[in-house]
């Protein structure tokens, strides 16, 4: 024999082949429990009242069960083992959508028809918030806020290094141009202050060069700079306590955010990097974004401006965008960039589908791949390199 299985707001309803109900699972009559129920079955889910429908029908000698949904239908079949058959519109389930006011009168589950309408406004907010929620907590939106982060802290940084070289400049202008990496600048004049306690045994624990400590300590014995009192070096300190509480604060993040996108998006880390790729997901919008975007939008990613500059004026087009930060597109010939970056851009593509929608790790092939494509890049640029090198020109006699 053979069954129709219908869900509804108000539960899970089996007919029989002459329309009439033969069983009924019925949802709790709160609305948040029946929006997570229909959200489920929507989603292919097996819950337990489609469950407790099917065994009661095999009880009653019903073997073919009729779905209008395939994934339910597909999910009956290999969870609970029997026979399931779709049909796109059964006419019991639009009988029971045109008329479910009479059927919830009739099963019991509202007094009067007149509820329906609140009991489907209802749920219909429920489920808006369930979709709002769920979309709020996708990790690679995590990832998002955390790579905006590093950079507005990056910015913050630049800011404050620039204002403390110029405010401690006054004093000891020279080790502007003797001390290059802005946190050893600021940890030397947060930890010393006043040029008098450049001594090479304060400098030592430093771990900078002897040649630099020499430079150094000539420069403050020689400085051209002014006199500070204490409470002015005081305050250019307290900046400088600033700038390193962010600095640890940025190395926080950044270790978060490889921690994030090895769990995440573990392809595309390998593979980038887990910056570079944080700041592709962050310019895609999601990883889900990034993994239907073809390689060629990929391979141009942040640098819309000039794209649109291109196509707005007949300028010649960018040839990479965020992947020029990659050691393998920066560090190549200016020439080979462009073929460098959409070999890699197709690389990443496969990394963020995968990483995406099937799960499985291929990062490792993808590198080896792209590395050995790049070689053969570089093998053919030589040879071209080779056939065009110039004779020398032989003065032409004149006779």
């Amino acid at each position: 024999m053979r069954a129709f299985i219908v869900s509804s707001i108000i539960g899970v309803l089996g007919f029989g082949e002459d329309g009439e109900i033969i069983e009924k699972v019925l949802f709790p009559k709160e609305p948040k429990k029946i929006a997570e129920k229909i959200k489920q079955i929507n989603s292919g889910e097996i819950i337990e009242e489609v469950k407790a429908l099917i065994e009661n029908l095999k009880a009653r000698g019903y073997k073919i069960f009729v779905f209008e949904d395939a994934e339910l239908a597909r999910s009956v079949r290999e969870e609970l083992k029997v026979n399931s058959e779709v049909k796109d519109q059964l006419s019991v389930g639009e009988d029971l959508r045109e008329n479910l006011e009479e059927y919830a009168v009739k099963l019991g589950f509202l007094e009067a028809p007149s509820e329906m309408h609140k009991l489907i406004h209802e749920v219909s907010m429920e489920m808006s918030r369930i979709s709002i929620r769920k979309a709020a907590e996708r990790r690679d939106f995590l990832i998002v806020q955390a790579v905006r982060a590093l950079d507005d802290l990056d910015k913050m940084l630049n800011l404050f290094a620039g204002r403390i070289r110029e405010w401690y400049g006054l004093h000891f202008p020279e080790l502007n141009r003797l001390i290059n990496n802005h946190e050893t600048y600021v940890r030397l004049v947060r930890s010393l202050g006043k040029r008098e306690s450049f001594s090479e045994k304060n400098l030592k624990k430093f771990d900078l060069p002897q040649r630099k400590i020499r430079q150094v300590l000539e420069a403050a014995q020689t400085s051209m700079g002014a006199e500070l009192y204490d409470r002015d070096i005081e305050q250019i300190q307290m900046l400088c306590v600033q700038y390193l509480n962010l600095q640890d604060a940025r190395r926080k993040i950044e270790k978060y955010l490889e921690e994030m996108m090895e769990e995440e998006a573990p392809n595309i880390s390998t593979l980038t990097g887990p910056v570079l790729g944080a700041r592709l997901i962050a310019l895609a919008g999601g990883l889900e974004n990034l993994a239907k975007m073809p390689s060629s939008t990929i391979q141009v990613l942040g640098a819309e401006k000039a794209l649109f500059r291109s196509l707005r004026t007949g300028a010649r087009p960018p040839k990479h965008g965020v992947l020029f930060q990659h050691a393998l597109v920066h560090g190549s010939r200016r020439p080979l960039r462009g073929k460098i970056s959409r070999v890699f851009a197709g690389k990443i593509a496969i990394a963020a589908r995968t990483d995406a929608f099937s799960g499985g790790f291929v990062a490792d092939q993808l590198k080896k791949d792209l590395l050995k494509k790049i070689e053969e890049i570089k093998k053919m640029d030589s040879k071209r390199g080779l056939l065009k090198k110039p004779h020398k020109k032989g003065k032409i006699r004149k006779r």
